[in-house]
């Protein structure tokens, strides 16, 4: 959700979505949808276009391995 709020316009949503490689007719129908923040980033192309392994590759923290790293009994 977060990197969905950080591109501002429709239009660059659309760019970004067509380079991780969604298809351009459904990156516009996303890309310019009123509804929420949380709504689009539950999107199926949107979750497949910002996978776990690609954030994490992008240098994001894993939130579920630092947990699991800290409390060893979980």
């Amino acid at each position: 959700m977060c990197i969905w709020k950080q591109w501002k316009l429709p239009r660059t949503r659309k760019r970004k979505l067509i380079g991780l490689g969604v298809d351009s007719h459904y990156a516009a129908t996303i890309a310019y949808d009123r509804k929420g923040y949380w709504f689009n980033a539950g999107n199926k192309a949107v979750n497949w276009a910002l996978s776990k392994e690609r954030l994490i590759n992008w240098g994001f923290y894993d939130l579920a391995t630092a947990y699991q790293s800290v409390h060893i009994n979980y």
